[in-house]
């Protein structure tokens, strides 16, 4: 969910900016750009070069540094970000963003950001309970700023009560919860399917085909991160599962079918599998094995054809279906024909040659076909395929009301 986010993490004064520390790590870890700004005060518990060495970026500190403002102005830095988390937050702090004021670096960008704000507040108890901290914190949340904390228990000054900094771990779910709620999908349920099917010739062989599920993967990660809550139904693959994702492992067309169906009604519907086209009608129970006669014969049946069937039900049918179309030649007319037949919304075609590197590679390029034509986008990688078909679906639900 948080690979690729970026957020800005502003530490200011107190002993608890040290957990900043390992919060930085754990952003890390999922994947997020971290930039961070360090006050005076936050400067006097945690090092710069410590603050740098884990977020592996420049630290910011300085409101009229000149090589700062140069390289990155303060304006840039509060809007290059999806987030901006102050942990901690100090009663100083808090109290300049409640009056708007902007007299050093943190509460400029504050005060410039456009981005949403979460705030993970730490104090003694009774800076806690005044009533001007109380009058802050109400002016805050009715600005729409997002707060998590302050936790009970022993305080670094020896008192006990309420004024610990969240842990990190619950900060980070927060942060997760924000992005989970927050995206333009937020209301929507979408069905995703991934991967090959292998369909059984015997107990050791299969049909199958050389699809990774790089892009479903992808395109469910895409979906779930955009808010959406998402079910991926996934032949056997060695990609990593979504975090947001409801995952359903099968194995042939027809699980993969039965388990689409279990998983309606959903909103949205994108048919990324590779699904085999025809399966053994009869396959062994046991290795077939050679004999002297020549090569076996097998009768070949064809297999259910899932995106035609979501697209076809007239109860529980999802308002979006997306298909795709792994084609060699004639990219464009055989999609086309593909979406006309199937009876989907959308079709994104690609070409599959052994030259182009799609299958099993991390690239894709892909024309978008609708009912009124072809859209070719432009070269990416297929986690940004899979970020602007997200996109693509919420301009298209908000623009034309699915879900109303």
């Amino acid at each position: 969910m948080l690979d690729g986010k970026r957020i800005l993490l502003i530490i200011s004064g107190g002993i608890a900016a040290y957990k900043s520390l390992v919060l930085i790590r754990r952003l890390r870890d999922r994947g997020v750009q971290v930039r961070c700004v360090l006050t005076k005060g936050g400067a006097q518990f945690v090092t710069p070069l410590s603050v740098s060495a884990l977020s592996e970026n420049k630290v910011y500190s300085e409101l009229f540094s000149l090589t700062d403002e140069s390289e990155m102005g303060h304006i840039r830095l509060s809007r290059e970000a999806d987030l901006v988390v102050v942990a901690p937050a100090s009663a100083d702090l808090m109290a300049k963003m409640a009056a708007g004021r902007a007299d050093d670096l943190a509460s400029t960008v504050l005060l410039a950001t456009d981005k949403p704000v979460l705030l993970a507040p730490a104090m003694n108890v009774m800076m806690w309970q005044n009533p001007a901290t109380r009058r802050n914190v109400d002016q805050l949340v009715a600005d729409g700023i997002q707060m998590i904390g302050p936790d009970a228990g022993d305080l670094a000054c020896g008192e006990l009560g309420t004024g610990r900094m969240s842990e990190p771990e619950a900060i980070l779910a927060a942060i997760e919860a924000h992005f989970a709620t927050a995206g333009p999908l937020k209301d929507v349920r979408a069905l995703v399917t991934s991967g090959p099917t292998h369909e059984p010739i015997d107990p050791v062989r299969y049909i199958a085909n050389r699809s990774s599920g790089k892009q479903g993967h992808a395109i469910a990660r895409a979906l779930g991160d955009a808010g959406a809550a998402v079910t991926l139904v996934t032949g056997p693959t060695r990609e990593v599962d979504p975090p947001s994702a409801k995952v359903i492992r099968v194995e042939t067309a027809e699980e993969m079918l039965a388990a689409c169906q279990a998983s309606l009604p959903v909103d949205v519907a994108v048919c990324a599998a590779a699904v085999a086209d025809w399966r053994v009608a009869r396959p062994g129970n046991s290795k077939i094995k050679r004999n002297g006669n020549g090569a076996p014969t097998f009768e070949l049946v064809e297999n259910p054809d899932i995106l035609a069937t979501l697209s076809g039900l007239k109860r529980g049918r999802p308002t979006l279906v997306v298909g795709f179309a792994a084609e060699t030649d004639a990219v464009i007319d055989h999609a086309t024909a593909k979406r006309r037949t199937k009876g989907c919304d959308w079709i994104l075609a690609n070409d599959v040659s052994a030259e182009t590197g799609v299958f099993g590679g991390d690239h894709n390029t892909v024309h978008l076909i609708d009912a009124h034509g072809a859209e070719t986008w432009p070269k990416a990688t297929k986690a940004d395929v899979a970020s602007r078909l997200a996109d693509k679906i919420a301009e298209t639900i908000a623009q034309k009301g699915l879900l109303a």
